[in-house]
């Protein structure tokens, strides 16, 4: 009797649904809030000089990208997991590589989304190294936050995990993958782009490319939102901000008419400064700017329809 009067009061002090989403939070949780951190932390620190196009710092990031993919269960889009290419950027020619990894749909594989971000960032510069945390470790650990996440929800649609090379000197690894990419942009239905999410003193995670796009307007307005953080659209040209269209990767998706989102925050003070380090992160609003990007990949994985 004792021990049916204890169960009655602990369930009467802790709702049955709650302790219920408490525990399937815990065992089917999105992702490990500290290996996305410790990604962030790595590619940042000095060993990386920076992962500026071409150099040691590059490679060493290529090496760590593949290797991360290979242990999250990722597989190659093509016979690797490197697209190489060259390009000339101010006289000077750059070899450069793309990461391409696949995640196979389970109900509508041969429709692609290409979940992006670029790896590469400003290098060492008058003696100083510009480690790129926000700018952008972070869309690179949160593309490994995915990578996680379809290992326990395994994707409706196949996924492309892009990590592109050259994005600060001219967008150059977005625009050769969709100018020789390996399937055909006609099956690609959209892009998601992140490129800086990890900071933000206003709170606010913006999205760009709904504007001209209803039904991507009214699945993000659909989508989760976070209690931490705000998931802003704007920045589009619909506004009086600065416009981001033609602003990170996603802008070659767009020049080629596949509809794209790009999640990204403003500009603050160690915007390409040697001073965009770790520390300088917010770990509670980018954590927060992850699960929020993955809600909205959610909503549109499980519509039926294309954007």
């Amino acid at each position: 009797m004792y021990k049916i009067l204890l169960l009655i009061v602990f369930c009467l002090t802790f709702p049955v649904a709650d302790i219920f989403a408490q525990a399937e939070s815990n065992q089917f949780s999105l992702f490990d809030k500290n290996e996305l951190l410790k990604h962030v932390k790595s590619l940042s620190s000095d060993l990386f000089e920076g992962r500026r196009t071409g150099t040691k710092g590059s490679a060493k990031s290529r090496k760590y990208i593949v290797n991360q993919f290979h242990t999250l269960k990722v597989q190659p889009l093509g016979k690797s997991f490197e697209q190489s290419f060259s390009f000339i950027e101010k006289r000077k020619v750059f070899e450069a590589v793309n990461i391409l990894g696949l995640i196979k749909g389970t109900k509508v594989p041969k429709e692609y989304i290409v979940i992006s971000a670029h790896y590469d960032h400003e290098g060492i510069k008058y003696g100083k190294i510009y480690n790129g945390a926000d700018d952008n470790a972070s869309g690179i650990s949160a593309l490994f936050a995915f990578a996680e996440y379809f290992k326990k929800f395994p994707p409706k649609h196949s996924v492309i995990l892009a990590a592109f090379d050259g994005e600060e000197l001219g967008l150059k690894g977005s625009e050769y993958f969709v100018k020789n990419s390996i399937i055909s942009s006609n099956d690609i239905i959209l892009n998601m782009n992140m490129d800086m999410i990890s900071r933000s003193d206003k709170k606010e995670l913006y999205v760009v490319g709904v504007s001209e796009n209803k039904k991507l307007k009214d699945l993000i307005i659909n989508s989760r939102q976070s209690s931490v953080i705000k998931l802003v659209s704007g920045h589009d040209g619909e506004d009086n901000l600065d416009n981001w269209t033609y602003s990170s990767d996603h802008a070659n998706f767009y020049k080629k008419g596949i509809p794209f989102l790009y999640f990204g925050v403003e500009d603050h003070k160690d915007y390409h400064e040697p001073t965009d380090n770790y520390e300088n992160i917010q770990p509670e609003f980018y954590t927060e700017a992850v699960k929020t990007i993955i809600s909205v990949f959610k909503k549109i994985d499980d519509s039926n329809t294309r954007f």
